[in-house]
């Protein structure tokens, strides 16, 4: 059995269509102005900037988690971002293609945050 990492992703409602465009499989290419795809190492962080940045900026914020192959994600340093527990990994957007390759299963939706109405 291949050993997983569990990766977390806030992400805005169009990026999440795509995901769900692809089956629940892979992430969909970065646009130009983003040169890395940034999963985050905990949950707590996904919230926060699927809660405060997201919600803000699209009315809706998701956090999604995932797993990846922990022998590939090696490969990509942990990123501190701010606190001790802004952890990210920064995956340049040329690799973003064959990352997606090793994720196990399916991306979930594992939390909803919406404007308040």
């Amino acid at each position: 059995m291949t050993e997983t990492t569990t990766l977390w992703r806030p992400t805005g409602p169009a990026e999440l269509d795509l995901v769900r465009e692809s089956g629940w499989r892979e992430w969909p290419p970065r646009l130009p102005d983003q040169p890395i795809f940034y999963p985050v190492l905990n949950e707590d962080y996904a919230i926060k900037i699927a809660r405060d940045w997201n919600v803000p900026h699209d009315g809706v914020g998701f956090v999604t988690r995932f797993e990846v192959e922990t022998d590939f994600v090696a490969r990509y340093p942990v990123q501190q971002a701010g606190g001790k527990t802004i952890l990210e990994l920064w995956v340049p957007a040329e690799e973003l293609a064959e990352f997606n390759t090793h994720i196990v299963g399916k991306i979930e939706v594992t939390r909803e945050f919406r404007r308040p109405a």
